[in-house]
């Protein structure tokens, strides 16, 4: 990557000074600090202030393990720098992380497609893409996550790029493959989704394996010109047995190396908590929390946009359930009046009590039964192209329902635009699998990362579009494949 920087500086100069002015203007006019910012920064302030990983509660500050501690971690090395909440230092940070994720799309691509044209061509579109640039400008984990992710799976493809020879050197690079998982581990301890690049990348060394096993088990074919077969030698055998062996290890090292870094945050949790969480909650709960178990998999039966989960779900409890803003088959039979009965208790108390929860659980119950191909396959299917479909502007003015148009119609107009682009983007991506797939290497590496992520964000309840951004770096390497040939 470095010989393609130098000959092209002019070229990456003038895309860095793009990517950067556009993410100043949301660092100028869209600077986002959400209510899971203000844990974080909760959590940052009091470990760099007083040595303990804990929420601050009235005049207290007791330890938590809602939250895993790689943000808090960053955050607090930024505030002991530029001092404690330092928001503004912050995002000028992560702005220069995320244009450093774009140097690391671009190398992506360049290894992947074996040519310099598409490291241009994909640093061009990640630079400018204002999705990324978006949430550089919000006190959010996204941004690390995606600079992680892209180190990981770029290690990745650099370690099989000297499996297969085609980088110049042959052989494996142990110091790739332990980056490749200590990068893994960095995602994990900053989201717990990014575990899934861990089946990813044994999965696509688990085939290689096996391919490999296959030619060394294989017979060798006969040849017409001798009476009998030609059988591979007993050295080659044992090398091609060695050779996946060897790629076994791999798995083995780039797992280790990922989970390692989870060890102490396991004994803390442990030796404070008296809990074995290795990862966060799945409800990013306290222990002495109530999890909405049966809300929870009551709204699984029904929702399937994000304008519910800014209308409902992140409502629930504290505000009433707005009955007008629930889709039809929220209240559709069986159990249409109990529905009814149990949202109307709840909305007179306004808070979700261990018995309210229970009989949201047993309506939960009696729609999954009623309806199983509605809950268990089209709403999930429903969710997962909400977030990959929709508009991405929920970091941003637009109302969630933008396409009712009853707002301000720049802002309507902002939303449809955002939406245009990431269709293009993602249309780009496809018909360069469709049309050039034969030139993307690895591409059940980076397909299967991208399909794993994707079926697991099905089994979630609210589908947030930011949860599909840690794929975006694939999307902009794929469609830099339609430049290539230019």
């Amino acid at each position: 990557m470095v010989t393609v920087l130098s000959q092209h500086r002019r070229f990456f100069i003038a895309a860095a000074l793009a990517g950067l002015a556009l993410r100043l203007v949301f660092l100028v006019y869209f600077p986002t600090v959400t209510d899971d910012s203000h844990v974080y920064l909760n959590l940052a302030t009091n470990w760099m202030q007083h040595g303990l990983y804990g929420q601050t509660q009235g005049t207290e500050i007791v330890p938590t393990c809602a939250r895993l501690p790689g943000y808090p971690a960053f955050l607090a090395v930024i505030f002991s720098i530029f001092g404690a909440g330092n928001i503004r230092a912050l995002l000028i940070v992560q702005i220069v992380v995320d244009m450093a994720t774009c140097l690391l799309i671009a190398d992506l691509a360049r290894r992947t497609l074996r040519t310099s044209t598409a490291a241009r061509a994909a640093f061009v579109l990640a630079a400018t893409c204002p999705f990324l640039a978006n949430y550089a400008a919000a006190v959010l984990t996204e941004t690390l996550e995606g600079f992680f992710t892209v180190v990981a799976l770029d290690c990745a493809v650099a370690g099989l790029e000297r499996l297969d020879g085609t980088s110049g050197k042959t052989g494996i690079s142990w110091p790739l493959w332990i980056a490749t998982g200590l990068a893994i581990g960095a995602c994990i301890l900053v989201r717990p989704d990014g575990g899934i690049l861990i089946p990813a990348v044994v999965a696509y060394l688990a085939a290689i394996g096996a391919r490999r096993f296959s030619h060394a088990a294989k017979p060798a074919t006969p040849s017409p010109h001798l009476a009998s077969p030609v059988t591979a030698s007993p050295a080659s055998s044992s090398i091609s047995a060695l050779s996946f062996f060897s790629v076994a290890g791999i798995g083995v090292v780039v797992v280790v190396t990922a989970l390692a870094p989870l060890a102490p945050w396991t004994l803390r949790n442990l030796r404070t908590l008296h809990r074995f969480q290795p990862l966060a909650p799945r409800y990013a709960n306290e222990s002495d929390e109530l999890t909405p178990l049966g809300f929870n998999r009551w709204v699984k039966t029904w929702m399937a946009e994000y304008v519910s989960v800014e209308e409902i779900y992140w409502n629930v409890p504290g505000e009433k359930i707005d009955l007008a803003k629930l889709p039809s088959r929220a209240l559709d039979e069986p159990g249409r009046a109990a529905t009814l009965a149990t949202i109307a208790d709840y909305n007179e108390a306004q808070d979700l009590t261990p018995d309210l929860d229970a009989r949201f659980g047993e309506l939960a119950t009696e729609r999954f039964r009623a309806h199983p191909l509605r809950s268990y396959l089209l709403l999930p299917a429903l969710r997962v192209a909400d977030m990959w479909l929709r508009p991405r502007t929920e970091m941003l003015p637009p109302d969630p329902r933008w396409w009712e148009f009853n707002d301000d119609p720049r802002e309507s107009a902002l939303a449809v635009g955002f939406g245009l682009l990431n269709l293009a983007y993602l249309a780009a991506a496809m018909l360069a699998v469709v049309r050039r797939r034969t030139w993307l290497r690895y591409l059940g590496l980076l397909g299967g990362f991208v399909l794993l992520r994707t079926l697991f964000l099905g089994t979630v309840e609210n589908p947030e579009p930011r949860y599909t951004l840690e794929c975006y770096p694939v999307v902009l390497v794929w469609a830099s494949a339609l430049f290539a040939r230019f």
